[in-house]
């Protein structure tokens, strides 16, 4: 069985699974309207929209805490979900970060930690993105991910969105890995 939550870290920042007690904290990363405008909820900065969204998480068995190793705040959240052994994939998405931690080095970081990890247990790794959060879009595409189709996604609680779904795959990972790192280090 995988540990959909185990606690990860490297240089730049630590994932914890995501707990009750993170609420407060994860909700002063979320507050500002800016960092949700290209996501597919763009309310979720209003504290009634987030706490769906926290409720989510916490209950879906993936989400992590993620914080700055360098003043151990919360600077946002991401998560693994819908593991499926017979397609042997799992998702990444539901990522955020406040909008101080945005350019790179902390979401690379992020990504480098949970791939490193899952790809343990699983050939193909899927991101729904938003299909208006270009800004997602352009990182995930900059990696080196594959497009794969786009496709309707329901959020927990929230309306059914226009989604553009991508996939590494873990024949692919050495060379996307070397990209990441060198995105860190540039």
């Amino acid at each position: 069985m995988v540990d959909l939550q185990p606690v990860l870290s490297n240089e730049f920042v630590t994932l914890t699974p995501l707990e009750e007690s993170d609420y407060q904290a994860l909700y002063n990363a979320a507050s500002d309207p800016d960092i949700w405008i290209q996501h597919p909820n763009p309310e979720r900065y209003r504290e009634e929209v987030f706490q769906t969204f926290f409720r989510h998480a916490v209950e879906s068995g993936g989400a992590f805490a993620i914080s700055d190793n360098a003043n151990g705040v919360i600077i946002g959240s991401s998560r693994f979900y819908e593991l499926n052994e017979e397609s042997d994939s799992v998702f990444i998405g539901y990522t955020f970060f406040r909008r101080a931690y945005w350019g790179g080095r902390y979401n690379y970081s992020t990504k480098l930690l949970m791939l490193d990890y899952i790809f343990q247990y699983v050939g193909k790794v899927f991101f729904h993105i938003g299909k208006v959060n270009l800004r997602s879009r352009f990182s995930i595409e900059r990696l080196g991910a594959n497009f794969v189709r786009e496709i309707e996604v329901e959020y927990a609680g929230e309306a059914i969105r226009p989604n553009f779904e991508y996939c590494i795959e873990k024949e692919q990972w050495s060379l996307i890995r070397a990209n990441i790192l060198h995105r860190i280090k540039g």
